[in-house]
């Protein structure tokens, strides 16, 4: 989801979102649109202004719609994406740490494990061999491998249970 890729801002003031890696490198970027911000909680809305051919998702078509979770409180992140004619396509979750947000930039650390959650609720886990060689590439701390853990448990539990963000 790289600018080129995803969401361009859908008002005349974009909010830029920044997913990181670990060593503070510029993993991703785009643009998207604030929706709510509400305590720890802060929604974006993007579209996609670009036909994209992804390995795991299939064919995105331009117009996608990406409604996008952010927690500062929580180690994940969950988009939703809806097809240009409104239909839930699926959801994308992402394992990262808590995003920053300053009221025009929100940025996150992504660590590499992510969740595909098909219409049907049904889901995938993917990328854990990415983390475990980044966990070894840049030494990341038992207390970090840990914690995602949880939040990997935390966010499977919310797609079971069809909790927020899962239920709309």
């Amino acid at each position: 989801m790289t600018s080129e890729l995803h969401a361009q801002a859908t008002t005349d003031v974009p909010i830029i979102v920044h997913a990181r890696k670990l060593d503070g490198r510029l993993h991703r970027r785009w643009d998207a649109r604030l929706v709510e911000q509400t305590g720890a909680l802060v929604v974006l809305d993007g579209v996609f202004v670009e036909e994209v051919q992804h390995p795991l998702l299939g064919l995105i078509a331009r117009g996608t719609l990406s409604t996008e979770y952010y927690w500062t409180d929580r180690w994940y992140s969950v988009f939703r994406f809806r097809e240009p004619d409104g239909r839930l396509r699926n959801y994308y979750c992402n394992l990262n740490q808590p995003a920053r947000f300053d009221g025009r930039v929100l940025s996150f650390i992504d660590l590499d494990i992510d969740v595909l959650v098909a219409p049907d609720f049904s889901y995938r886990v993917l990328d854990e061999d990415d983390f475990a060689r980044h966990a070894e590439e840049f030494n990341y701390s038992t207390e970090l491998r840990a914690q995602v853990r949880r939040a990997l448990i935390e966010l499977l539990a919310l797609i079971e249970r069809r909790e927020f963000p899962f239920n709309e």
